[in-house]
C-alpha cells in the first residue's frame, strides 16, 4: 500500500463523515419541494426563480437553483426546439429536480414548459406532493418589448426559429397553484407573494 493511501486510511479513521449526518439533521424537519416556474421569454420567471432562491437560502433553508440555460448548456445540450426536443428538455430536468428534492431541498426551477403536456410530464414525475406549479403570465407582445436577451429581435429577423410564442406554440395555463401576473404587477409585490406561498408549504406542521 502507497503511503498515501496509509495517510488517507488514518485520516478517514480519526474523521468519520459527520457532516453529512449534520446537514441531514438541519434540514431533516423541512419539507421538500420543487417550485417550477414556467412562462415566455422575458416573463420574469428566471428573475423570480433566483430571487426566490437566495431568499431560502438566506433564511436558513437547503435550496437548490435550476433553469433553461444552465441545463442546456451542459446536461441538455445538443437538444433543439422541435417539440420533441423541448419534451425530452423538461423530462431530463424534472428527473434532476426529483434527484435533488430527496435530499430534503427546495429546488426552484425557471423553464419556459410550454405546453399542458409537459407541465403534466413534470408533475408526473416529480409526483404532485413535491410539485409547487408557477406560472409568470405575460403577453407576448409585453416580453417582445422588454426583449431582455435579445432573442425576439433575433426571432424576427429568422436568426432563431421554433420561437416560443411565435413560431411555435405557447399554452397559457389557467391551473396553475400560483398565478403571478407579472405584466400588470410589481415585481417586489410577486416576489413576496410567491416567497409568501413557498414558505407556508415548506414550514413543518407544528402538533397541537
Amino acid at each position: 500500500m502507497f503511503e498515501a493511501d496509509l495517510i488517507m486510511d488514518d485520516f478517514a479513521a480519526k474523521n468519520p463523515p459527520e457532516i453529512p449526518a449534520k446537514r441531514d439533521a438541519l434540514h431533516s424537519e423541512q419539507p421538500s419541494l420543487v417550485v417550477w416556474l414556467y412562462g415566455l421569454s422575458g416573463s420574469g420567471k428566471t428573475s423570480l426563480a433566483v430571487a426566490l432562491e437566495q431568499r431560502l437560502r438566506a433564511s436558513g433553508r437547503l435550496t437548490f437553483l435550476l433553469d433553461g440555460d444552465s441545463l442546456r448548456g451542459g446536461l441538455n445540450q445538443g437538444l433543439g426546439f422541435s417539440v420533441e426536443d423541448r419534451t425530452e428538455n423538461i423530462r431530463r430536468a424534472a428527473e434532476v429536480a426529483k434527484l435533488i428534492v430527496k435530499s430534503g431541498a427546495v429546488v426552484v426551477c425557471a423553464f419556459i414548459t410550454p405546453t399542458h403536456a409537459m407541465r403534466k410530464l413534470a408533475r408526473s414525475i416529480i409526483g404532485s406532493a413535491n410539485f409547487f406549479e408557477v406560472y409568470a403570465a405575460c403577453s407576448f407582445a409585453e416580453c417582445q418589448r422588454r426583449d431582455v436577451k435579445g432573442l425576439y429581435a433575433q426571432a424576427k429577423s429568422g436568426e432563431i426559429a421554433n420561437f416560443t410564442g411565435r413560431d411555435s406554440v405557447f399554452e397559457p395555463s389557467t391551473t396553475a397553484d400560483l398565478i403571478l401576473d407579472t405584466e400588470k404587477e410589481a415585481f417586489a409585490v410577486l416576489l413576496e407573494r410567491l416567497t409568501r406561498e413557498v414558505i407556508n408549504r415548506v414550514t413543518p406542521a407544528t402538533g397541537k
